[in-house]
Formats: C-alpha cells, structure tokens, sequence
C-alpha cells in the first residue's frame, strides 16, 4: 500500500528583508499564528510567480510567521545568533609541506592521464601527517575521481586546470554516495572525500568535469526508471550498502562531494562542466565555502548544496548555473526521514547570484529538516534566474523549514 502523503510545515521564524533594483526596501516579519499549517502540497514549483510581491505573497501562504512577540525564548533579535555560529566555522589548517603532482609523474599537456600522479601525491601527503598536493600551471587530465584523505588540501596554482574524464567507466567502482537525497551505492564523485577530517580543495585554478550535451547531460532524460528503482528501495527499507545501481544506469555523480567529512574548505577555485551538483558537502560538520566561482549551466547544476550538514559558511562567491545557485537539503522522503539529520546553522553571505532556477532555495530534498538559515548582503540579478529566495517541497517530503532570516539582499533582475 502506498504511504499516505506527508505535509511539510514551516513553523517558528521567517523574515524577508529586500532592496530591488529601484532602490525600494521591502521587509515582512510575520505576526504569530495560532495554528501550523500544512504548506507546498504540489510540486513545489512555483512558476506562476512573477516579482517579488508575488514571491511573498506565496510565502505567507506557505509559513505561519511570528514577529518580535512570539515566545519568550526566540530572541528578540534572531541575527544575535549568527557571531557564535560563525566562530565556531573555522577552516582547517594544513602542515607546511608540499607534495607537487609534477614529481609524481604527471604531465600537465593536457593529453597524458594523471590520475595515477594524483592519487600517489595524495597518498604520500597523508602518509606524511598531511600538508598540499600542489597543481602547477599546465592542463592535467584526470581519467578518473581524485579521492582526498584527511589533512589533505589539493591546492591550485594560478592557470592549473584538472580536466576530470567525462567516460563514465571512468568512476568505477562505485562509492558510498547520495543521489537526490537517497543514499546509494554509485559511480564516484569526480572529486570525493569519505569520513575525513581537515580536507580541502584551494587556489586560484579550474576544475573541469568536461560535461557538456554529449557527455552526462544526456542522462537527465534517461534516468528516471533507475531514480524509480532506487526510491523504491529505499520506500522499502532496503540498507543503502545494498542499493548498487552504477555501472549500466544513469544516475549522475555529483562533482565534488565530502560525505560524513568534518572541517572542509572550498576556496578560491573556479568550476565548470558538471555532470550534476556541484559543490555537494553531505553530513559533514564545520564547512566553509569562499571565494569560490561556479559556471556550469547543464540540468541539476547547482550550485552549492549543503544536506544534512551542521555549521556552513559560504561567502564570497559567484554562481552562474544551471538549476539552484545555493540549494539547502536534508535527504529525500523516507531515507531522509530514516536519517533524520537536518542542516542546519547554514550561513550565506556576500555572494553574488546570476543564472539559476533560484538565488537561495531551501529544498525540496528535506525530509530531514532545515533550520536557522541566515542569507545576507548578496546580489541577485539575471534575465535567467527565476527566483531569489525560493522554498520548496512536495507532499511526499515531511521534514520542515524553520528559522530562516534575509537581510540587505538586493535583487535587480528576475524572470
């Protein structure tokens, strides 16, 4: 029998504070309300929105809001909460030893695999209590994922390019991964760290997964009998160590991806041609992401997409993409809610937004719930983004939406 529908419900604190592109400010904090109420029933979608007043009037809809009167033990001031989240984000610290890929074997002419380089200076790195796998200048084709260990930072200098193998073969065999939400056995990440602490990828260089409208890409209208097979497994409680899809099935890894990962660092770097999410941090606690620059418009390219993860920090970047600029999730229907592991004290700020199907979105993966989101000072502005702040789900979700606060967002264009 199926299971009867589950409702979100936003509950608590929800305040919207805006500048358009004309210069007017808009704020909304919600009076308290006597009852929850089931909101999103749909797919979430939202497409017959058009300007911001659309946009909050949805939201009220959608959230029983409390203002400064609500129970004693909100704050006054939600945003006094933010300085202890961010003291305790705090990016990892390497030793001061280098281990450059070139001395490993690789060639940076843009023809010769390197993984076998890669994965050695890796390897000695953390062997050696850890330090930077350096990437000089050059074009370093990788035929395969880069595995990270802890203490380990893979660090690239100004005009290093790693171009990851867009063959799927390549990413075999497969990880311990998430696909939407659902936990899985998969083809690798192109990038990925499993149970590490003090992991990074920094500098002023590009990574590029050479996913384009014949590699990956296509795989967005294939997958859906294999995204079928795997949320029926999961309905039915099959352990996750038993879902094996991968070789033979088109299920997309993400690009990079810390799974169960504590004090990871993005900085710097500029990433293009995902197959599918792009900066993907899931359970993982104490995560920064700065300074980071995202292109990549094909299907599912999000941005950034803390899920389930505690303490994220991300600042300072600039997204132009192909779905959601910043996505926070939690897990997907009844494997989120068998996980149950919210993300939660998410932090944005200073980032710029561009193309995407939304600036800031919470969900629609959030069966384990989302709480105290803080989005600050950042800019939004494209012919190609559909939406700013975006809240999203679906009945089958459950989870909730709790605590989300936006100030100094100025939006110039949407669609």
């Amino acid at each position: 029998m199926a299971a009867a529908p589950t409702l979100l419900f936003c509950r608590r604190s929800f305040s919207l504070e805006f500048r358009s592109h004309l210069g007017m400010k808009m704020k909304s904090i919600g009076r308290q309300a006597h009852r929850l109420a089931g909101a999103f029933v749909g797919d979430g979608s939202w497409r017959a929105a058009r300007g911001w007043s659309a946009l909050l009037a949805l939201l009220a809809l959608a959230c029983p809001w409390r203002g400064a009167n609500a129970d004693d033990h909100e704050a006054a001031d939600p945003w006094a909460a933010l300085p202890a989240i961010l003291a305790r984000v705090q990016p990892p610290r390497f030793p001061d030893r280098d281990f450059h890929v070139a001395d490993f074997g690789a060639n940076s002419d843009g023809q010769a695999d390197c993984k076998a380089a890669f994965d050695q200076a890796i390897a000695k790195c953390a062997a050696s209590g850890g330090g930077r796998v350096v990437v000089a200048e050059g074009r370093w084709l990788v035929n395969g994922p880069l595995h990270l260990k802890s203490n380990v930072c893979l660090h690239l200098q100004r005009g290093a390019t790693i171009l990851f193998s867009p063959e799927p073969a390549d990413y075999l065999p497969p990880v311990f991964t998430r696909f939407e939400g659902t936990e899985v056995i998969n083809y690798s990440p192109l990038l990925y760290a499993f149970d590490q602490e003090n992991v990074a990828v920094t500098g002023e260089g590009t990574l590029d997964g050479q996913a384009d409208d014949e590699h990956w890409w296509p795989w967005k209208t294939t997958a859906s009998d294999d995204i079928a097979a795997l949320g029926k497994m999961a309905d039915e409680s099959v352990p996750p160590e038993e879902r094996t899809l991968g070789e033979g099935r088109h299920l997309r890894p993400n690009f990079i991806q810390f799974y169960r990962c504590e004090n990871v660092l993005v900085e710097g770097i500029t990433i293009i041609g995902a197959p599918m999410w792009v900066i993907h941090p899931c359970l993982s606690t104490n995560v920064t992401v700065r300074g980071v620059t995202v292109n990549s418009h094909g299907p599912n390219n999000d941005g950034c997409n803390p899920e389930s993860c505690r303490d994220v920090l991300i600042e300072g970047c600039t997204f132009d993409t192909g779905d959601d600029c910043i996505a926070i999730k939690s897990g997907r229907n009844a494997d989120g809610r068998r996980l149950s592991v919210p993300s939660e004290n998410i932090v944005v700020r200073n980032c710029t937004m561009k193309d995407g199907h939304g600036g800031v979105t919470l969900g629609s993966e959030m069966s384990g719930g989302i709480r105290n989101v803080f989005v600050e000072d950042c800019y939004m502005s494209s012919p190609n983004l559909e939406r700013g702040i975006r809240l999203k789900s679906n009945t089958r979700r459950g989870g909730y939406l709790e605590n989300m606060f936006v100030r100094n967002v100025e939006v110039g264009e949407v669609e």
